[in-house]
């Protein structure tokens, strides 16, 4: 009991949960951060073999396919095994194949739009078939489109999240006669 004119301390209330959308957004966000990051790692690793190759009297597009090799098996061992490390892993044959062609697709996005603005909007206006304008359609618009496409196929086709499990009914109140289990017969 307390005196009168006591105050009783207030129980602590328990801080606000955070929204399951917020929980969910801020995972996508660690994953975009960390696909960026491996992404970063993957072009440098690319780039740099490609010129040791090219310094090495490599025929150029020998050097940029094996470049490409290295650089897509360096992006699929971050992306398993960092950025979707919480993902399901199966059959990592299947996973790289799959990464593979999936990345190949992403990189035809990007050759896409090159084409489009060089060689079809080009020639209507000649400024689009500039080293700049090709930059910026292949590498900007292009590597952007081909990223975020990237992002969503991967996650989605190579990289899958667990499936949820079934929710399990309950079993049936066996107290109640009425709601018994009928006999086999």
């Amino acid at each position: 009991m307390t005196g009168a004119g006591s105050l009783d301390p207030v129980p602590e209330t328990p801080p606000p949960q955070t929204s399951s959308l917020r929980a969910r957004l801020s995972a996508l966000v660690r994953e975009v951060g960390k696909f960026g990051v491996v992404g970063t790692v993957a072009f440098a690793v690319d780039l740099a073999i490609f010129n040791v190759l090219l310094q090495l009297d490599v025929e150029t597009l020998l050097a940029k396919t094996g470049s490409t090799v290295v650089a897509t098996t360096v992006a699929f061992t971050g992306n398993r095994f960092w950025t979707w490390r919480h993902r399901e892993h199966h059959n990592m044959a299947r996973q790289y194949a799959t990464f593979f062609f999936l990345n190949a697709a992403g990189l035809g996005i990007g050759l896409a739009c090159l084409t489009i603005s060089h060689y079809g909007l080009g020639q209507f206006w000649p400024a689009l078939q500039s080293p700049l304008a090709d930059n910026v359609s292949g590498l900007l618009v292009g590597g952007v489109l081909g990223t975020l496409f990237r992002f969503w196929s991967y996650r989605r086709f190579v990289f899958r999240a667990a499936d949820a499990a079934e929710p399990v009914s309950p079993a049936p109140d066996t107290t109640d006669p009425g709601l018994a289990p009928l006999p086999h017969m």
